[in-house]
């Protein structure tokens, strides 16, 4: 019956392993991370481009009770439930987003009977029993959450439900006391015999802390396979009297910590798959990617493929239109790039500034548009350096300071996205003092989602994506 049992678990357990779809990498540490789920620079899952985690270590501990047995740990004859313990350790393996592999160890000790066997017996006709036992199995892991999670949902999320089941071998020694308050050893199994085979198979609740550690809570039932385990003797004696022979199951209900190996900032099992939809988007805006997105090449590297490129000569860095054409915001004839005073107009012997009589000019209210960012992300991106580098042109030539702002979409929670618009604007604020911006003239605000470019963006669903990625910038105002 064991065997049999055993081998329908695994039967089982292979289509969902089958159905689990493979996975895209994450570069990085940037978004996706452990703490989101989107897209931005993704590229098809292949053993080279691997960029995520996908083994751990966890633990944990709790409490079995035997439930399907002669000698049962709740609400016995006396009305009391008895307690045990038990403990698990075990490696973990992620093959794919949604499924993976663990080799597990599970120590413990279930508590039977009228009364606990450490204490004296109640009466002559009580019965108390405790079996302790050491188990190893190999589970498959589900992860339901990445399997069912829908293609349009790119909110963050940090809880994850788990399936597990598989097959092991369990060695146990079970014992009995009665009223003489005599203890015995009424049965003993060895492992790795055909007779100590054994299954199990439940569900957990994982909550992901950090980019290391996750929380779960799991229950499991337990299949023993043989009619002794709760201390009653044999088969057919006098407490396991039942003319067929039932298998001796109990639930274990734990509460563990996983610990997450590796480098990467992305684990396997938190990666959102759901991201292709983006895929060519973000190849543009990561030249690292290995692929081939201009048949006629890209003469000047300004992202726009030569063929309806309309400037093949943009200078390097220079940011461009969708047309290839470098910008000129003030239209003056000085291009982003060299222009020394990019929003006011000036002649090009003076680089772009409007010659001046009594100083540099500086301007009352200045606001640079377009620093943008991946969701979930202060990473300066590499299209923004252009305006960053006109920046500290603009900056140095005037005599004021400067307010760098930062601000969120709003999407996850109010607190989280003041924290993430404070990096935004330090990051920012970092990369023009390294280029040569006095760090007196500079101060960085967070403003979170208060300060939405498109206010009707609330909630985030209400607007398509170029409007929430507008929302997420920062900008420089004048003080």
């Amino acid at each position: 019956m064991k065997l049999s049992l055993a081998i329908v678990a695994f039967a089982l357990a292979i289509p969902s392993a089958t159905y689990a779809q493979d996975s895209t990498a994450v570069s990085k540490g940037e978004y996706p991370n452990t703490f989101s789920s989107g897209s931005a620079n993704v590229s098809p899952f292949t053993s080279q481009s691997k960029r995520f985690n996908d083994w751990s270590i966890s633990a944990g501990v709790g409490v079995p009770l035997l439930q399907s047995a002669d000698l049962t740990s709740i609400k016995n004859g006396n009305g009391k439930n008895l307690f045990g313990y038990s403990a698990y350790l075990s490696i973990d393996k992620a093959i794919t987003h949604a499924f993976g592999i663990n080799l597990q160890y599970d120590k413990g000790e279930t508590r039977q009977g009228w009364f606990n066997t450490k204490n004296a017996a109640p009466d002559a006709t009580a019965v108390g029993a405790r079996t302790q036992y050491d188990a190893i199995s190999i589970l498959g892991d589900i992860n339901f959450s990445n399997l069912l999670r829908r293609v349009d949902n790119h909110s963050p999320y940090r809880w994850a439900l788990h399936g597990y089941a598989g097959i092991g071998t369990i060695a146990y020694r079970a014992y009995q006391k009665d009223g003489s308050n005599k203890q015995r050893l009424m049965t003993e199994v060895k492992p790795f015999q055909l007779g100590s085979m054994f299954m199990q198979a439940g569900t957990g609740l994982k909550f992901k802390v950090n980019r290391r550690i996750d929380i779960e809570g799991r229950l499991m039932y337990v299949v023993t396979g043989d009619d002794e385990f709760d201390g009653g003797g044999d088969a057919y004696s006098a407490i396991n009297k039942r003319s067929e022979q039932v298998s001796d199951n109990f639930f274990n209900a734990t509460l563990g910590v996983s610990v997450k190996l590796g480098k990467h900032e992305s684990h396997l099992m938190w990666h959102d798959p759901l991201q292709e939809i983006y895929y060519k988007l973000d190849v543009l805006a990561n030249k690292n990617q290995d692929i081939e997105v201009c048949k006629k090449g890209d003469a000047d590297n300004d992202g726009v493929c030569d063929d309806w490129d309309r400037q093949l000569d943009t200078p390097a860095g220079a940011r461009v239109d969708g047309a290839g054409v470098a910008l000129d915001t003030d239209l003056d004839g000085v291009i982003d790039l060299y222009d020394k005073c990019v929003t006011v107009p000036g002649p090009v012997e003076n680089n772009g500034c409007p010659v001046a009589t009594t100083g540099p000019v500086v301007e009352t209210e200045t606001k640079l548009e377009g620093i943008e960012f991946d969701l979930n992300s202060d990473r300066i991106l590499p299209s923004n350096t252009p305006i960053l580098n006109n920046a500290v042109n603009y900056i140095n030539s005037s005599n004021g300071s400067y307010s760098v702002i930062g601000a969120t979409d709003t999407r996850a929670s109010d607190a989280y996205n003041q924290k993430l618009s404070e990096r935004r604007a330090n990051n920012v604020k970092s990369y023009l003092i390294k280029n040569g911006v006095q760090a007196d003239k500079l101060q960085a605000i967070g403003r979170g989602e208060k300060d939405l470019k498109y206010p009707e963006c609330e909630p985030a669903t209400k607007c398509p994506e170029w409007k929430n990625r507008a929302n997420r910038r920062v900008y420089f105002e004048a003080k």
